[in-house]
């Protein structure tokens, strides 16, 4: 696993940049991390005309940058070095992407706001930009890992999943979870009784996951769980069955093995970036 020494944090000035400080936080002090970037832009395009006389004589900037330095003061805890960054672009996703770039970050948090209110910078666009992990936060997540699924469909590019994995648990003891979801192939619905297909998958399945395994060389504790989709989609699933399981973290990668571009991203990762989750979504890059 690439060591994590620089986190950036995209904060918006709403109520989820608590959540992301003390979560920052924790993972900061729990790796180890160097520095701590919280970063916010200034969308000036957005403020209408009729309040542009009122703004006219005032820094937004520097007024903008006190709040979040008070905030980020009262909030973070840990021992890592910290800056805020307040910058005015028209696009969010490319400010991060140049301050990923810049600054050699390795662990992007934003918060998860697909569903809310607000001026939130998750999107797929930002998925495919950035070349760093991003660590995606529901708001009033609580900044603890004891629980963690580590998403897996057995290829190669999932083996970076559980270098992730292995380094949380080695940290902070918490218990790992190999999980694959699985759907029955509909064209032989019709033809063979579905109880029989799941049983021939999941031996199936299971062979597949020791030969993955014993090539992995993982290093802490792992258990496995292989999990049936019936009629829902493997995101949707998984998403459940995580928030059921009291999961404090799923971890997956983010491409599979059909991906055949490094343009594309998978699409079960997508899916889960793009829905409104309750657990934090480690996607590693």
């Amino acid at each position: 696993m690439t060591e994590i020494k620089n986190i950036l944090v995209a904060l918006d000035l709403s109520d989820i940049d608590s959540t992301l400080i003390e979560y920052a936080s924790f993972i900061a002090e729990t790796l180890k991390v160097k520095k701590v970037y919280f970063v916010h832009n200034i969308k000036k395009y957005e403020i209408s005309e009729l309040f542009e006389e009122q703004l006219r004589d005032l820094n937004l900037d520097d007024i903008i940058g006190d709040e979040l330095n008070e905030k980020v003061e009262e909030k973070f805890t840990s021992s890592a070095e910290w800056e805020v960054l307040i910058s005015e672009d028209p696009y969010t996703e490319s400010l991060i992407n140049y301050i990923v770039n810049k600054y050699e970050i390795q662990l992007a948090l934003i918060g998860n706001k697909n569903k809310s209110n607000g001026t939130g910078v998750v999107s797929g666009k930002l998925l495919r930009m950035l070349k760093c992990n991003i660590l995606s936060i529901p708001k009033n997540a609580k900044p603890i890992i004891t629980n963690i699924w580590a998403g897996t469909d057995f290829s190669s590019a999932s083996k970076k999943v559980f270098e992730v994995a292995e380094n949380l648990q080695r940290t902070t003891a918490a218990k790992v979870k190999a999980v694959h979801v699985y759907n029955v192939p509909v064209q032989f619905s019709p033809y063979i009784p579905k109880e029989h297909l799941d049983l021939k998958i999941e031996a199936h399945l299971k062979e597949k996951y020791e030969k993955f395994i014993k090539k992995l060389g993982y290093k802490g504790e792992l258990a496995t769980e292989i999990i049936p989709g019936r009629d829902s989609g493997v995101a949707d699933r998984l998403r459940t069955k995580a928030q059921t399981s009291k999961v404090d973290l799923i971890i997956v990668a983010d491409k599979g093995r059909n991906t055949f571009s490094s343009l594309l991203v998978g699409s079960v990762t997508e899916e889960l970036f793009n829905q409104d989750m309750e657990v934090p979504l480690w996607i590693v890059k």
